[in-house]
Formats: C-alpha cells, structure tokens, sequence
C-alpha cells in the first residue's frame, strides 16, 4: 500500500518537478544569453575604440609620409631647376661663343674671297705676261714653242739614252747582288733548319759468329750448304781466315741483307742443311719485303706527300738498302726532300711538290742493279711509268744537269741534292777533311794573345771565341776580331764565310757573411 502510495506521489510531483527544470534552465539560459549580449557589446565597443586610435594613427603616419614626400619632392625639384639653370646658362653661353665664331668666320670668308680676288687678277696678270714672254721668245729665237720642244728633245735624246743604259746596267747589277744574297740566306736556313744523321755503309756485310767450328757446319758436306745459300739468295759468302766471322758479297743491297738474315737465324737455329736453308731464305724474303713497304710508307708520311703511287712507296723503301759514298740514299732522299721544302716556302712556291721532287730524284739508284742506264734516266722511266707529275719528271731529270732546269723546283732541286751530298760527314771522303778544318780553325784562334778558349761551330760557318777580360778590353776586341778574319782569310781554305763572334765577360762574385 505504501508503494502504491509513492508511486502515486511520484507521479504526481513528475510533471512540477519537470515544470521546475524547465523554468530553471530557462532563467540559465537567459542569464547566459544576457551575458554573452554583454559581452559582445563589451568587445565591439573596444573594437570601435581600437579601430579609432588605429585610423588616427594610420592618419598621422599618413599626414607624415606625405610631408615627407613633400619636401624629398620639392628638394628634387629645386635640385632639377638649378641643373636646369646651369645648363640653360652653360646652352647661352655656347651660344654666345658661336655667335662669335660665325662672325669671325664670316670676316675670315670675306677676306678669303678678296684674296681669291686678288690671286685670279694676278693669274691673270701672269698669263699675260707668259704670252707676251713666249711672244718675245719666239720672234728672238725664230721657233715656235712646239719647235723649241723638237729640237731639245733631239739635243738631249743621245744623253738620255746614255742615262738610261747606266741605270738599267746598275739595276742589272744591284738585282744579282740582291740575288746571290738572298740565295745564300735561303740555303744556309734550309742546312741549318734541316738535321739529319750520318750514315757510312759498304758493299759488304760481315756476320759474327759463336766460334770457327761453325764454318763447317755452314760449308756443308761437299759445300752443299754453302752453294745452297748462293743460289737462292745471290750473295758470295767468303770464308777465309777471319776468325769467328763470315764476309757476305753482293753489289746489290737488298740481297745482301736477306742473306746476312738468312745466316743469323740459321747460325741461332742450329739447324743447317739446303731444306732449312729454303725455308729460312723466303721467310727473311718476305720480312724484308714487309720492311721495304713500312719504309716507304714512313718516308712517304714523314714528307707529308699524298696520292703516291704503291709501287712508287716499295721502291722509296729499297733505297734504305742502297749507299752511295757510304752515304744511305733514303735518308739522302729524305734529307733532300725537307730542303727543298724549306727553299720553296722560303721563296713562295709550292712546299709539298718541291718534297715530292726531292724523295723521288734519286728513285732510279732502287733499280739500278737490275736496269741498265743511268740512275736519272731509269727514275724518269719510273716516274713516267706511274703517272707522276710533269714537273716531278722533269725535276728528276735535270737534277744532275742531264738537261737544262726549265722551272724553279728543278733549280731548288740541284742546291738541295749538292748540299746534301756536300755537306759535311755526308759522305765518307769529306769527313775526315771536314775534321781536319774545324781543328784547324780552332788551333788558329787558339794561337792569338788573350783568348782562353773557342768553339767552331755551325760548320765551321761560325768560330766563337771566349776573351779573357783582364788582358782584351772592349777597344782591343775589334782589333783582335779584325787580326783573326785577316789569319783566317789568308792561311784556311773554307766555303763561303767564316763569322767571328768574340764575347767577353767579366764576373765579379762577393759573399755576404
């Protein structure tokens, strides 16, 4: 029953309780919303403040910035007028300056013109008295002025003949010596610019070897080896009592040398008898062979020559197997070539035919062993037989004075080929000579009071001699240089000139302690 109560009770109050709840959260409510209202009031009343004091300040900084801008703006101003005033006062004053010089010059043209004035009244004056002058000249002497020119013409022509022959005949002399001059310059550049080795070879080869009892071994049995060697390669073996030694003989080069091959490799092999001695022979053929066409073809690159022929190239390499006065052709063609090269830049014709010229002149002494003739006459076979160049044929040709030289790389062609069979430690017979002069020239210098030692150098082309200072002073150098030209000329045979160059030197040394 006392539930029943309570659970009435509790229904009853239900409904004033949730009246209650309501109508207080109501008044929170309102509490709050009041003071939210209140303060976004707050708020926005401080905004409007701060925004006041923000826009009075930006004002100011606005007002200041402006009065600034004002015043940079007025100083800028006031700087341009003054520049402006200074260059219209500088523009006035120019002005004024060439208002003057177009007076000046106007007073200076006028008095131009009244000279003008002046010259053509006195032109006038003078070509009057010309006129009466020729006038008087003509009724004096009885000749007209074309007359008067006739006959002094007639009158001076056999002087100016005279005159004119003088001059042509000093021309003519003054253009030899230039010439001999200019020859001597381009030839002595070309020698000195122009270096190459010396070489001395023979007509026979010598072949070492490890003792005398290979002789026999080399002979064979009733000389079969021997004889084998012979016939296939061409060449005379000489086994005489030269010990551990063997002479090859042969006029022709390339043979010699295969066989001189032949025989090392056998003698290294140990193995001796005609099938060996075949098989050993064709080897060193072909090697040889080989060698001759990378000759060639490194002479043909050295000279820096294109389109040769290569037949042409096999050929150039032969000549490295072929001397003449113990001088090595391919190196005398090769010599040849870089001074005709040399001589036709020094003169403005073509370098690179002058080369060719030069590497091709001596190609006849290649076949020469197999060919009858003249090593010039079989080389313009040659040359003609591969389609070389006229003027390399006829270079080839006159280079020994065959026929006369018709062009100027023929002429450079005969100086090159004499100097460089000239020259000296060229050829065997001038060495020694060659020597003997140079010693000569030194002993010479040597013997005069105050030299303390010389050098000949440049060939002999040049002596020079070191002076001791405390003997020769600098006036006694030219008389000392004149007294060892005098003795030079009189006592020494020498091509061409000897240039005397004296130094003298002094040295003065201290130590700082």
């Amino acid at each position: 029953m006392e539930l029943i109560i309570l659970i009435i009770v509790l229904i009853v109050c239900l409904p004033f309780a949730f009246m209650g709840g309501v109508v207080y959260r109501k008044n929170k409510s309102e509490k709050i919303i009041l003071s939210a209202e209140h303060e976004s009031e707050r708020i926005i009343n401080n905004s409007k403040e701060l925004a006041e004091t923000r826009k009075k300040e930006i004002i100011v900084e606005g007002k200041e910035e402006v009065h600034k801008f004002r015043i940079e703006t007025e100083k800028e101003l006031y700087e341009r007028r003054k520049d402006l005033q200074r260059q219209e006062k500088h523009i006035q004053q120019k002005e004024e300056t060439l208002d003057k010089k177009s007076l000046h010059l106007e007073k200076k043209e006028q008095q131009i013109q009244s000279k003008l004035k002046n010259v053509e009244e006195k032109e006038l004056e003078i070509d009057n008295l010309k006129k009466t002058q020729f006038d008087i000249l003509e009724k004096i002497s009885g000749f007209s002025t074309k007359q008067a020119k006739d006959y002094i013409i007639e009158s001076l022509q056999d002087e100016l003949v005279h005159e004119k022959a003088m001059k042509v005949l000093q021309y003519e002399q003054e253009l030899k010596e230039n010439c001999e001059k200019k020859a001597k310059e381009i030839l002595s550049t070309a020698i000195q610019r122009c270096a190459s080795d010396h070489s001395s070879e023979i007509m026979i080869s010598v072949v070492p070897l490890p003792s005398d009892d290979m002789k026999g071994r080399i002979i064979g049995r009733e000389g079969r080896n021997i004889r084998s060697i012979e016939n296939l390669t061409g060449v005379d073996l000489i086994i005489d009592d030269t010990p551990e030694a063997i002479t090859l003989s042969s006029f022709d080069p390339v043979r010699r040398e295969i066989a001189r091959l032949s025989l090392e490799r056998l003698i290294s092999d140990g193995r001796i008898h005609p099938a060996k001695i075949e098989e050993t022979v064709e080897k060193v053929k072909i090697d040889i062979n080989r060698e001759i066409k990378e000759e060639g073809e490194k002479a043909v690159l050295e000279t820096r020559i294109n389109h040769i022929h290569p037949e042409l190239v096999k050929l150039i390499g032969r000549l490295k197997y072929r001397t003449s006065y113990g001088q090595n052709i391919l190196k005398h063609s090769l010599e040849v070539a870089h001074l005709c090269g040399i001589m036709a830049s020094e003169l403005g014709l073509d370098a690179t035919l002058a080369r060719r010229c030069g590497l091709l002149h001596d190609i006849g002494k290649a076949l020469d062993h197999e060919i009858e003739g003249s090593h010039v006459d079989i080389g313009v076979d040659v040359a003609k037989k591969y389609k070389e160049n006229n003027s390399v044929i006829h270079a080839i040709h006159a280079h020994h004075g065959d026929i006369e030289p018709q062009t100027e790389i023929a002429l450079i062609l005969q100086a090159a080929d004499a100097v460089s069979a000239a020259r000296p430690g060229a050829r065997r017979e001038n060495l020694e000579t060659y020597i003997k002069r140079l010693e000569k020239l030194e002993t010479l210098v040597s013997s005069f009071t105050g030299v303390e030692k010389c050098f000949a150098i440049q060939a002999g082309r040049e002596i020079r001699v070191m002076i001791k200072p405390d003997i020769v002073n600098d006036e006694k150098m030219i008389f000392l240089a004149r007294n060892i030209c005098k003795k030079i000329e009189a006592d020494l045979d020498y091509p061409g000139q000897v240039k005397v160059n004296i130094i003298r030197e002094t040295r003065i040394v201290e130590y700082a302690k």
